[in-house]
C-alpha cells in the first residue's frame, strides 16, 4: 500500500481537488483499495505497477490534466511511513499531534542544506533530519512556529518537493497503508 501526499490543495478556497474526484482519478489510473484521509491531500492505494517516483509523477500529471493546475505529489509506501514513525527523535507519545510534524521531501537532504538556520535561536522549537524527512517539534503548533517559517524558505527547499503533516496524520497514514 502507498500513500500519496498532495501539496497545497484545498487551502483557502483555491486549488480545489474534491476527495471523491481524487479517489476516482486514482482508480482510473489502475490503482485499487483507494481511500482518502481528510480534505488536505492524502490518499492511500494499492498498486501493482511503478515505484514511488513513477507513481507520484503519474498522479501529478493526471491531476494537472483533470483539474487544470499543477500539484506536487510525493508517494511513499507503508514500510517507509512506518519507519518514519519508528525513527522519530522526539517523544511523540508525550506530545500533542499539533506539536510534532514531519516534512516529507522528494529526495534525500543533508544537514548542509540547513546550515544557515540558527537552530538555538528558535528554542524551544527544534528540528531533526530523517530519511527524506524532517521532524519538527513546535510546542505552540505549526501556525505559530518561527522555525517552520525559516525551514520553508525557498533557499532551503530549492529543487525539492516538500510537504508537511502533523503527527496525527503521520500515524494515521501508517495505519491506513498497513491495512
Amino acid at each position: 500500500m502507498y500513500a500519496a501526499l498532495l501539496r497545497g490543495i484545498n487551502v483557502g478556497g483555491s486549488r480545489k481537488v474534491p476527495m471523491a474526484d481524487l479517489r476516482a482519478l486514482l482508480t482510473s489510473l489502475g490503482h485499487d483499495a483507494v481511500r482518502t484521509h481528510l480534505q488536505s491531500g492524502q490518499a492511500v492505494f494499492a498498486s501493482g505497477h511503478g515505484d514511488e517516483d513513477t507513481l507520484a509523477a503519474e498522479l501529478a500529471e493526471a491531476i494537472e490534466k483533470r483539474f487544470g493546475f499543477p500539484v506536487d505529489v510525493i508517494v511513499r509506501d507503508h514500510a517507509y511511513l512506518k519507519g518514519i514513525v519508528e525513527a522519530c527523535p522526539f517523544p511523540a507519545a508525550e506530545l500533542e499531534g499539533k506539536q510534532l510534524h514531519v516534512t516529507y521531501f522528494s529526495a534525500p537532504v543533508d544537514a548542509d542544506r540547513f546550515a544557515a538556520i540558527d537552530a538555538p535561536a528558535f528554542h524551544p522549537e527544534e528540528f531533526r533530519l530523517g530519511d527524506r524527512a524532517l521532524y519538527l517539534y513546535a510546542p505552540d503548533g505549526l501556525g505559530r512556529s518561527k522555525l517552520a517559517e525559516a525551514l520553508a524558505k525557498p533557499r532551503v527547499n530549492k529543487g525539492l518537493i516538500a510537504t508537511s503533516r502533523n503527527w496525527n496524520t503521520v500515524t494515521k497514514l501508517v495505519e491506513l497503508t498497513g491495512a
